[in-house]
């Protein structure tokens, strides 16, 4: 087990409230670093994203940094404006 891992599950133990809302932020915080690999794999700075959508730098940056409640309408237009389409699974 890595030491982040670990870290995180003894805090987990300690800790019911970074318990509770740990697994609800820490996928939220993925779907951000997701869009960000996205989008530097693809060669863009997130100002050159921005004109893409024709909205602002710190639009771009609100969406990789605090992905909480993002539309799937702004994740399809981002997907697009990357080349890609955007999946969704359920597991």
């Amino acid at each position: 087990m890595s030491d982040f891992k670990k870290y995180i599950s003894e805090r987990k133990k300690r800790d019911r409230k970074f318990d509770e809302g740990f697994d609800e932020g820490y996928e939220q915080f993925k779907v951000g670093v997701m869009l960000r690999q996205a989008r530097e794999t693809a060669g863009l700075t997130q100002e050159e994203l921005a004109r893409r959508l024709q909205t602002k730098k710190t639009a771009i940056s609100r969406i990789e940094n605090h992905a909480e409640d993002i539309k799937l309408s702004t994740l399809e237009r981002v997907a697009a404006a990357l080349g890609k389409r955007l999946q969704v699974s359920i597991a």
